[in-house]
């Protein structure tokens, strides 16, 4: 087997200024199983991709709730993630105890990412191999972030990660750009295609993916962050299917194409 001199220790820098544990913990990002995050002006979305070890196991939970304004998706070692949502959750009831209002996303997120880096300093710990998309609420709006095992992290309006996320982020590639205006329901179906496209050929269903919403309703109300239920996640997914399998009605210039076509004479 290959050995690299710089990568036994995570404080070791490579003549080409590269960690590579570190690096190594963002390819074990990759080999989780597919998360999406979306986001409007008022609604956030988080999907995961339901996949189990083997098929007598069940799947591992990808999605967390660690306020009641803000949640977490995750890909790579879920073992990981349960520790740095469990550590997200003790900080917004921590701030929301001190200073008697919910902990901002952006500092949330801050937080995370800081927790993580120090994992790139201390040559007795490792990076954690997870990456985690923050989803939340505060008085600025709706907000999705990337936490990077790195320390680093980033705001978007919609991104994808995890094994095959770059089909998904093709597909938000194309339309991200109309989001601010999407309803929550029509976030809810975009997530849902992107989970999609991560599949290869698999069927979407109910039972192998998992939506959650946290939002502001039309009357200035928080709409906490919760778990979509099996049911309406798959009444949606029928009605994207219809939506597809529905033939196109021919617009009045294309029918009046086509009957100017069937007058003209044939050319001899």
């Amino acid at each position: 087997m290959f050995r690299n001199q710089y990568d036994t220790d995570v404080t070791t820098w490579s003549p080409q200024g590269r960690l590579f544990q570190v690096e190594y913990a963002m390819e074990a990002v990759k080999q989780g199983s597919a998360c999406v995050g979306l986001r409007s002006r008022t609604h956030a979305v988080l999907a995961a991709a339901n996949k189990a070890a083997s098929e007598l196991s069940s799947h591992q939970r990808k999605v967390f709730r660690v306020a009641e304004h803000a949640g977490v998706a995750l890909a790579g070692l879920t073992a990981d993630g349960r520790v740095l949502s469990r550590f997200l959750r003790s900080e917004c009831i921590n701030h929301s105890f001190v200073y008697e209002s919910p902990l901002p996303v952006s500092r949330l997120a801050l937080r995370l990412a800081d927790k993580a880096q120090v994992c790139t300093q201390r040559s007795w710990k490792r990076p954690y191999g997870v990456g985690l998309l923050v989803a939340g609420l505060d008085e600025t709006g709706a907000h999705l972030y990337y936490n990077c095992p790195s320390g680093n992290y980033f705001e978007y309006q919609a991104f994808a990660i995890g094994s095959r996320s770059q089909a998904a982020k093709t597909f938000l590639e194309r339309r991200f750009e109309k989001y601010n205006d999407y309803t929550p329901e029509q976030l809810i179906k975009d997530a849902l295609s992107a989970i999609k496209e991560t599949l290869q050929g698999e069927k979407l269903t109910s039972s192998n993916c998992t939506v959650a919403i946290v939002g502001r309703k039309d009357d200035g109300t928080m709409e906490p962050f919760e778990t979509i239920d099996a049911k309406r996640i798959q009444e949606i997914i029928d009605s994207m299917e219809a939506a597809e399998e529905a033939p196109t009605e021919p617009s009045a210039m294309q029918q009046e194409e086509e009957g100017t076509d069937a007058a003209a004479p044939m050319d001899i």
